[in-house]
């Protein structure tokens, strides 16, 4: 079991003075680190020679209709044999076209589209070597012309690309508000067999009936409870949390984590599938 934390730069400073006891691993945006020197690049050795790290990217637009990135690809690859990280994901959305458009669009929920983004998994999956895990993403407008529902559309990517699912467990609490379904229904229909791993994050709430996936938040109830759901499909599968801007204390951060490896604790007797081998083949903490 493994809960985890953001390593951004704004904690820094807090880390290198200790990390909190409750987190276990961390997780990075690759595109921000690669090919990074000085010391920037000093930092980040200090934290991969002693924790195991995910690589969650940002802008590989896996949904985009211009060609696939695979310079970008190349250089995460070698990134991640360069420190040792086993696990690399990515949302199922796209944020480019002729330029990156800084934001997560959602895919239209076709076969067609089922079919597009499951070649360019595979693509992604040839060149690192090993199987990706994507990310349900959230969304505030309906994609047009719908084939199948969210939960269809998922099922069949990760199915006909043979990746892993990167389950974002407050995504599902933002889109069930917004789009008005039943979370734990939604958790209960992913594939258990592929769910390698989590996040749960805050968000904003801007109305009753909406509210936006921010990551700049306090984790609130309701997100913790369908994370224990999640447990109970899949197992205590590793999970991270987001926190993005709007920083606490570092020592808030770690209790929050706690509170994932607390729910974590309540189902270490259920196996996972083969989701957790994924991190558990990384190196252990020093």
């Amino acid at each position: 079991m493994k809960a985890g934390l953001g390593f951004r730069r704004e904690l820094l400073h807090d880390m290198r003075q200790g990390m909190p006891n409750s987190v276990s691993f961390l997780e990075l945006a690759p595109e921000n680190w690669i090919r990074m020197g000085g010391r920037s690049a000093k930092d980040l050795r200090a934290f991969t020679e002693r924790f195991p790290f995910v690589a969650h990217g940002l802008s590989l637009s896996i949904g985009s209709p211009a060609p696939l990135n695979e310079a970008l690809v190349h250089d995460v690859r070698d990134f991640m044999r360069e420190h040792g990280i086993t696990l690399y994901t990515e949302h199922l959305s796209w944020c480019s076209d002729d330029g990156q458009l800084y934001d997560l669009l959602p895919i239209p929920f076709t076969s067609d589209a089922v079919r597009w983004v499951a070649e360019r998994i595979r693509r992604v999956q040839d060149i690192i070597g090993c199987r990706m895990a994507i990310e349900n993403a959230s969304y505030y407008v309906a994609p047009p012309d719908a084939e199948m529902d969210e939960i269809g559309f998922i099922r069949a990517v990760v199915e006909e690309a043979d990746c892993l699912l990167h389950l974002d467990v407050n995504n599902v609490y933002v889109n069930s508000i917004n789009h008005q379904y039943d979370a734990a229904t939604f958790i209960r229909s992913m594939p258990v067999e592929r769910i390698a791993y989590m996040h749960v994050a805050g968000h904003y709430v801007e109305a009753e009936d909406l509210i936006v996936d921010t990551h700049g938040a306090d984790v609130i109830d309701p997100v913790f409870q369908l994370l224990d759901v999640a447990y109970q499909h899949c197992g205590p599968v590793p999970t991270l949390l987001e926190r993005d801007f709007n920083f606490p204390p570092l020592a808030q951060l770690g209790d929050e984590v706690a509170r994932i490896a607390q729910i974590q604790a309540r189902h270490a007797h259920r196996p996972t599938a083969l989701a957790n081998s994924t991190l558990a083949k990384q190196k252990e903490l020093a």
